[in-house]
């Protein structure tokens, strides 16, 4: 219990730094300053691998799986890693939020620190339920599998059509209706009072629609990551871990978001190996490292890929 304890108190420590120290005045965030604390997060993440080692090196949290340290490690890594990969589509309908509600830049930081809370909150409960059914039905295993394949198949062959626009969301009708929404930006506030009408900025009904659109996006990642590990205490740690770099991650990319282009293959790559993991389990015993490193592998490659596509198309363009 010390160790959760703990690790809700880090986390806690960090936004509260991150919103009353680094970004206490909105402005706007640079490329240089997104390129670095994405850096920060993602080394952070790494060396976080080394405390979930001494951690299970000495049994200072329940080890349902009985794990070895070595191996708690890489799976944290690993689950990471794909929550990080899959945040990819998230970054881009984040841009198509903000877009459509038109949120200046200095204040979409704000947004999305809110944004952060709420998704801890809602992951954690996804994360719990997803264990329990895990521990308590065999054939969870089996349905998490066959819809990350389904997800994976529908991205393939869908490519991209499907086109979201968040004032034609649910969502967005749905708010409508509950409150009184202002198109008038009252600096960083949720809020507004107008002639005795108190009426929520589009900051925050953006703010609602990323939340909202962040639990439809863990449906797919919090199964992915159950497929590598069904430990707790990984799994929360490596979705917080890549969530809190969420925010640096979407000023390093959201302009960036088309040389990219290609990643979205190594993302059906890695959906479909997790729910193949998960249906062949009883059959194939892949080991850690050969989880790890297939999901390493693809993420480079749909880097590697999509940077030497988009110079071709450049020079093609040139001459």
């Amino acid at each position: 219990m010390m160790v959760w304890i703990s690790f809700f108190v880090i986390v806690f420590i960090i936004l509260a730094l991150d919103l009353g120290v680094f970004n206490k005045t909105p402005h706007i965030i640079s490329t240089k300053e997104a390129t670095k604390w994405t850096i920060i997060w993602v080394t952070l993440s790494f060396l976080f691998s080394g405390v979930i080692y001494w951690i299970y090196a000495n049994d200072y949290i329940s080890n349902p799986d009985e794990l070895k340290p070595l191996a708690a490690s890489i799976k944290f890594i690993t689950g990471y890693l794909i929550e990080l990969s899959l945040s990819v589509d998230n970054i881009f309908v984040i841009a198509i939020i903000f877009s459509a509600f038109k949120i200046p830049q200095k204040y979409q930081h704000r947004v999305l620190f809110w944004g952060i809370l709420g998704a801890i909150v809602f992951r954690g409960l996804m994360i719990f339920f997803g264990v329990l059914l895990i521990h308590k039905f065999f054939w969870a295993t089996y349905l998490f599998g066959f819809f990350l394949i389904f997800t994976a198949m529908k991205m393939l062959f869908t490519n991209g059509e499907e086109k979201f626009e968040p004032k034609k969301s649910f969502v967005y009708k749905s708010l409508k209706k509950l409150i009184p929404i202002s198109n008038h930006i009252d600096k960083e506030h949720f809020f507004v009072k107008r002639r005795h009408i108190t009426a929520a900025t589009p900051l925050f009904v953006a703010l609602v629609v990323i939340e909202v659109m962040d639990v439809v996006f863990a449906i797919d990642s919090v199964p992915a990551i159950l497929a590598i590990t069904s430990d707790p205490f990984l799994v929360f740690s490596s979705n917080i871990f890549a969530i809190l770099g969420l925010r640096s991650m979407y000023f390093f990319l959201a302009n960036m978001l088309e040389k990219f282009s290609y990643l979205e293959y190594s993302l059906i790559a890695i959906l479909s190996f997790v729910g193949l993991k998960m249906l062949l389990h009883e059959l194939i015993d892949i080991p850690e490292w050969g989880s790890l490193v297939f999901i390493a592998v693809a993420l480079l490659s749909g880097i590697i890929v999509s940077l030497r596509m988009n110079k071709g198309e450049d020079s093609e363009r040139n001459i």
